[in-house]
């Protein structure tokens, strides 16, 4: 495995330090960090609700929207 030497600006060196861990060196955090998922849509689906939960949370929001109602305009 070959490597390659980067610049980057001091802030963004602090930012990876701050993120990493003991034993980790900066190659394990940037690929940590790139390997995250950064968009809401990557994550579609990836919640299991049942219908008890889902319920819940359907009660919920109608609640919560209630509440507001007359305030919004």
């Amino acid at each position: 495995m070959g490597t390659k030497t980067i610049s980057i600006m001091n802030e963004a060196y602090e930012a990876l330090a701050r993120e990493k861990g003991k034993g980790e060196s900066f190659t394990d955090v940037i690929l940590k960090l790139v390997g995250r998922t950064t968009s809401l849509s990557d994550c579609i689906g990836t919640w299991d609700v049942d219908d008890e939960e889902w319920a819940r949370i359907e009660k919920d929001l109608v609640c919560t929207w209630r509440s507001f109602e007359g305030r919004l305009l």
